[in-house]
This record gives C-alpha cells, structure tokens and sequence, in this order.
C-alpha cells in the first residue's frame, strides 16, 4: 500500500512538474513572439514533431508553399509566426532524420552535377561581387535554400502519394495566391502605376511586383489545365481544373504583365500542341489567344508601355537599355558576374542610359548572365536545356504507358508546360536565382527516378 501511494505521489510530482515547465515554456514563447495563436502551436508541438519526422515530403512542400507562394505576405496575419523559419527548421531536421535511418533513396543525377557546378559558380562569385553584402544577403536568404530544396525535392518526391500531395499542394496555393490578388483589384488594394494589382506591395513583398506575380501564378496555371486534359482523371477534377485555371488567367490579366500573358499562352500552346494537330490552326489560335489577352487585361491603360506611347514604348526600351547593360557586365566579369543580386547596384557603371534611377533588368537570362558571368550563363542554359529534354522524356514515357497513375501523368504534363511558360515569361521577367525553375528542376528529376523504376522496368 505505501509503495501504490508512494508511485502516485511520484506520478502526481511528474504531472505537475511537466505542466509547469510547459506553462514555463509557453510563457517564453509568448514573450518572444506575442502572438494569440503561441498555446495552441504549443499544444500541437508533439504531433507537429512526429509529423515533421514520418512525413519529410509534406513538410518540404509546405516550406514550398510559403517560400515560393508566400502564403504568409498573402495573408498578413501569419506573418508574426514566422512559418518560413519553422517550415525551413522543421524540413532540414526530417531531411536529416530521414537520410540517418535511411528512408530516403539518395540519387545524384547529370543534372544534380551541373547544378552543383551552377553553385559553385555563384559562391566563387560572392567573393568578386561588387557589393559582397548584398549577394551574401540574398545567397543566405533564397539560393542556398533553393540548393538544399533540389535535391530535398527530388530525393522525396519519387511516390504515387507524393504526387498527389505535391497536385493539391500547388493547385490550393494558386487558388489562394490568384483570389486574393482578384480581391485586391475589386477594392482597389496594393495597385500600382493606378491599374496593376499586387499582393503587398505596401510591406515589400515579392509579390508586390506585378511581374513577378504574374510568374509565380504560371506554375499553378500549368498544374490546374494538367488537370482538364489528363485522361483517366475524375471529371470533379477536371472542374477544379478549369476554375482554378480561369481564376489564375484572371489574376494575371490584374497584374497587366505582358510577359506573364505570354507565359499563360506559352503553357496553352503546350497543351494544344497535343490536342490540335494542324500547327497552322494551331498558330491562328494562339494569335487570336495572344490578342484576346492583351485587350482584356487594359495594358493599352498602363502608365508604362502603355498604348499612348508612341514608337517603342518606355518600358521596352527600358528592358533593351538594361539588358545591353547587362551584356557590359558580362564582358568585364567572364567568370563570376558582378555577383548575385548586383545588376542593380551596377546600373549606373554599365548603362548608356540614366534617367536618375537603377534599373532591375527584367530578364531571367541577361541577369543570369550579368551576375553569374559568361561562364555561368552556359552552366545555367546546360541545365535548363537538360531539365526541359527530362521533363519531355518522361512526358513521352508517361503519356505511352497506359497504366501510368493520372496524377503522375497530369504532374509531368504540368511540368513541361511550365518550363514553356517559364522559359517565355522569363525572358521578359527576372527569375533567375527565385524558386520556379529549381522547383521544376527538382520535380523532374524526381518523377525521371519514378519513371525510371515504375514505367520503364515494365
């Protein structure tokens, strides 16, 4: 009897002293992040811990989803919890757990090799920049996050069920990322040069360029018509399909950007090419596509390159000073650029042209090459051009294989039209160290390991 009571008494000290350590805990938490939101994270933190440690593929694309998509500047309100940084800590921790008791197949492809030369490239290039802060600045911030997620990404995302998750992952960030921006052209929020909507331009987020925006809604779009003209997929998800689509071509009309409408028929014409047969009905209809887009949306109104300027607009010939510029820097830096993130700052050394103000240079492929140099260029291009014969290869192998899963044959689809839109968009946009062609990148050489192991062996 005095050893049952002596056990409870034990019991109870135990109880006690772990609630008052978790009350301890949750007191410290609220004093470094004051949020109402702190005891219910805190109450979830035992779930939250086996779920980061059983599932690293849901935490990769959620850390996904608030990097690329910035579900956080989306809506304002998440952004004290600082759901990146947990995202970020709680990926790196599975990817680690995984890899020490071996869950993960760990596959190294010419394409991870390339990338690593890419890499390589750009840190030799810190120690050249001309402005070293702001390339370490922006190398810490995103690439080396975007270095570790390519081979995340492709190392978790090899299953049936990874796909499905990665489908709704993207087609929900693109539904919330396209309404709000819709939300914000009705009431008139976050619109800049008086017609262009963004999405927290007022706090600086990506997203508060139109541009951007534009090309951060292409990847979705891609996803959702993968839905519409995968055979074999459920007519409800075709639905979901088409409205999300159309809700994406919407948003993007909002922001103006004539590269991201080219983009959006970029990513049409991949999938009318396999659907339409005659390339000349084919070329009408994306001309009549292209012209349809371009008067919905009001560009003729915008302030820049709008249709009150007469000849060669300001925008454009702003495009053609910076990349010319762009080009100057290449020629004094052939090995490392002036450094990531530096074409701005170096505007003014390299330009013909001032107007009193820097310009971005508004193309993934002349920034590629100011800031990387002309050898990271033809790193860069190896690899987009390695990337887009994959994503093609296992399109063929997929669309061949009549026991192939819908969703993985809708994924492959998605990703081809997406590196089309990618590769049209980004000629106009700047993209070159952001999230979308790595994550494509990624997926692919991801879904060639499921090809290679699901399809071809049979």
């Amino acid at each position: 009897m005095f050893q049952t009571s002596n056990l409870l008494g034990n019991e109870k000290i135990f109880h006690v002293s772990a609630a008052l350590l978790l009350c301890t805990f949750v007191s410290l938490a609220w004093l470094v992040i004051p949020h109402p939101i702190i005891p219910i994270v805190v109450a979830v933190l035992p779930i939250a811990v086996l779920v980061v440690l059983k599932y690293p593929s849901l935490m990769a694309l959620l850390f996904l989803s608030f990097s690329f998509f910035r579900i956080h500047e989306v809506f304002p309100v998440l952004m004290p919890l600082k759901l990146p940084l947990l995202l970020a800590l709680g990926t790196l921790v599975s990817l680690g757990w995984n890899l020490y008791v071996r869950k993960l197949y760990v596959f190294m492809t010419r394409e991870h090799k390339v990338f690593l030369i890419f890499l390589g490239v750009i840190t030799v290039g810190l120690i050249f920049a001309t402005n070293r802060s702001v390339s370490i600045e922006s190398y810490t911030d995103t690439f080396i996050k975007i270095a570790i997620m390519v081979f995340a990404l492709s190392w978790m995302l090899i299953t049936e069920k990874a796909y499905k998750l990665l489908n709704i992952m993207v087609l929900g960030c693109g539904l919330l990322v396209s309404i709000k921006a819709l939300y914000n052209k009705a009431h008139g929020l976050e619109i800049l040069e008086g017609t262009r909507v963004t999405i927290g331009n007022s706090f600086g987020s990506i997203l508060g360029d139109p541009n951007d925006l534009s090309l951060v809604l292409l990847f979705p779009a891609s996803f959702a018509l993968a839905q519409v003209f995968t055979p074999r997929t459920h007519w409800t998800l075709r639905m979901v399909g088409v409205v999300i689509f159309g809700l994406i071509v919407m948003a993007v009309l909002a922001t103006q950007s004539r590269g991201g409408m080219l983009g959006i028929l970029a990513v049409m014409t991949v999938f009318g090419s396999q659907i339409i047969r005659s390339k000349v009905v084919l070329g009408l209809l994306g001309v009549v596509a292209l012209l349809g887009l371009f008067a919905v949306s009001g560009v003729a109104d915008r302030q820049s390159g709008g249709g009150h300027e007469v000849g060669i607009d300001e925008s454009s010939m702003g495009r053609l000073y910076a990349w010319a510029a762009a080009g100057r820097m290449a020629v004094h830096n052939p090995l490392t650029g002036v450094g990531i993130d530096n074409f701005y700052q170096n505007y003014f050394d390299y330009s013909d042209f001032w107007d009193g103000k820097n310009h971005a240079v508004h193309s993934t492929w002349f920034g590629v090459l100011a800031e990387a140099g002309i050898l990271g260029f033809l790193v860069f291009m190896t690899l987009v051009f390695m990337t887009g014969g994959k994503a093609y290869k296992n399109f063929i192998i997929l669309k061949n294989d009549p026991n192939a899963p819908p969703v993985v044959h809708a994924t492959s689809w998605a990703l081809l039209s997406g590196l089309a839109g990618f590769c049209v968009s980004g000629t106009f946009l700047t993209m070159g160290f952001h999230w979308p062609f790595y994550i494509m990148l990624a997926v692919t050489l991801g879904l060639h390991k499921y090809v290679s192991s699901n399809c071809l062996s049979k």
